[in-house]
């Protein structure tokens, strides 16, 4: 039995629709570089279930492209605002995989464009009856060396430099947040996510933030699932102690209730760490003799992972 998950960033919204059904909303909102592009999110009666990647995701940017001090959330305000337009009472949000560090400023902007009627947050009515619930592996806060700009800005192309002029501007608006709401969100668990996105929701749209697997599984019932199970394979691309800090395959690990758990990835490492969380294996499904360019071919990484299965099935 295969079961489609995710734990907020790609493939969020297939992993939800497979479970409650629900149609795919296809809208026109802005990318990372304010570019018009498609972007989807799934609705269910009055539930939505929004992948920020579709609008604010890394992918939608070459390398070239990659600049966190430009880019912008404000396409996933836009889905935001297409949702509760449509009726949305309970949004569902998955952080992973943003090009942004904006702490969200750029969602909140498309908003207020979409519901103020004085070009300030204050008074958005349609919002305030609207449940928001955000989904994440990442439990940084918004500031500091454990915080957005200064964990996740790097690998968004930002600079030494950049980081620092990122999370300062990132303090200054929960500073002046904080001052506005008369309550500060900026250390939450979660407010760190998706380049701080999760911070303005949390701070902004009072949202509640569970682990983006906990979310998921709790919603199709795994643990109902897996009771009678064998063995269950889950995997990544790349396995290490990093993913004992709530990662998927840890989510998949600590709701398998006892079940044998085969970790595949496609590179490894603290493998030591790895069997000791309680993986009753863990297997890399790259040969060592492979080179890296020829795992990265589709075809090729698909067999690798049948021939990967086969092998934790013995």
């Amino acid at each position: 039995m295969q079961i489609p998950v995710s734990d907020g960033g790609e493939g969020f919204l297939e992993a939800f629709q497979a479970a409650i059904g629900g149609r795919l909303i296809e809208v026109t909102a802005r990318d990372p570089l304010m570019r018009p592009i498609s972007a989807k999110y799934l609705l269910r009666g009055k539930e939505a279930v929004i992948e920020i990647a579709q609008a604010s995701g890394l992918t939608l940017l070459s390398e070239e492209e990659r600049n966190p001090m430009v880019a912008t959330s404000y396409g996933t305000g836009q889905l935001v605002a297409d949702a509760v337009k449509k009726g949305a009472k309970h949004v569902i949000v998955g952080l992973g995989g943003s090009a942004t560090s904006d702490a969200g400023i750029g969602m909140l902007d498309a908003l207020i464009d979409d519901f103020s009627k004085n070009g300030q947050w204050d008074g958005i009515e349609e919002l305030k009856n609207v449940h928001f619930t955000i989904a994440s592996d990442v439990k940084n806060p918004l500031c500091g060396v454990s915080g957005a700009a200064h964990v996740f800005a790097p690998q968004k192309g930002a600079s030494a430099e950049d980081v620092l002029l990122l999370d300062e501007r990132a303090r200054k608006f929960a500073e002046d947040s904080a001052k506005q709401f008369g309550y500060d969100r900026s250390e939450q668990a979660g407010a760190g996510a998706a380049g701080g996105l999760g911070y303005a929701f949390l701070q902004y749209m009072k949202a509640e933030f569970k682990p983006g697997i906990q979310l998921l599984l709790e919603t199709i019932r795994f643990d109902e699932i897996v009771k009678n199970a064998d063995l269950v394979i889950t995997g990544e691309g790349s396995a290490d102690r990093q993913t004992l800090m709530g990662k998927l395959p840890m989510g998949i690990l600590q709701h398998s209730r006892g079940v044998p758990v085969c970790l595949i990835a496609g590179h490894i490492s603290d493998y030591e760490e790895l069997k000791r969380a309680g993986f009753s294996q863990v297997k890399c499904i790259n040969p060592e003799w492979m080179s890296q360019k020829e795992a990265m071919h589709k075809d090729v990484a698909k067999q690798n992972i049948v021939n990967t299965i086969s092998l934790c099935k013995e």
